[in-house]
């Protein structure tokens, strides 16, 4: 059985929320030990779906390394950024997390080519879009980029097999309600 759109979509949904997004991260618990305070996890993370990144045009700046002009706003392929901020200060800091869900008809090669793009894309010097309600916050680039992917029961062997093979982290999602509803209908007996 492959991943539908509507399981994706249901996940994509859950992680544009902050509560969501963090959720996520007690399930790899590497990450969740970076959101800078264990108390206030509302106010130490920002969560963008289907973020825009404002990349720097590197021969745009003058010697004292202020922004002229040269910006190019670019999507990322990733479907939420994670963004961790100090909530006593409220400033952004360097640990930025990408989280990529598996998407229907995806394989591994594009999956894993999401990532690759994001590496490239913020080698240069970018600056974040920032959702309305935190364009207050300083949004300047991170010192530090994770991918975290997810995958659904449905995912093929190879993806995670390929994820393993490249050391990085995935959490396995749990049957969506579209996904428990077809399995309980297929184990109802037939009405003849």
């Amino acid at each position: 059985m492959a991943v539908k759109p509507s399981d994706y979509e249901e996940l994509l949904a859950e992680y544009s929320q902050q509560t969501g997004a963090i959720a996520l991260l007690k399930n790899y618990r590497p990450y969740l030990e970076m959101l800078p305070s264990m108390r206030r996890l509302e106010q130490s993370a920002i969560a963008i779906p289907l973020p825009v990144v404002r990349l720097r045009d590197r021969g745009s700046r003058n010697n004292d390394r202020s922004l002229t002009s040269g910006r190019e706003a670019v999507t990322l392929p990733c479907d939420v950024a994670l963004l961790m901020c100090d909530p006593e200060w409220k400033i952004k800091m360097g640990v930025e997390i990408f989280i990529l869900i598996h998407r229907p008809q995806e394989d591994f090669s594009d999956l894993l080519g999401r990532w690759r793009q994001i590496q490239v894309l913020l080698s240069a010097d970018y600056e974040w879009v920032m959702p309305l309600g935190q364009q207050h916050v300083l949004n300047d680039g991170g010192e530090r980029l994770y991918p975290l992917f997810v995958l659904f029961p449905d995912t093929p062997e190879r993806i995670k097999r390929g994820l393993r093979g490249a050391s990085l982290p995935f959490v396995m999602q749990p049957a969506t309600k579209s996904q428990e509803a077809e399995i309980s209908q297929n184990l109802s007996p037939e009405v003849h």
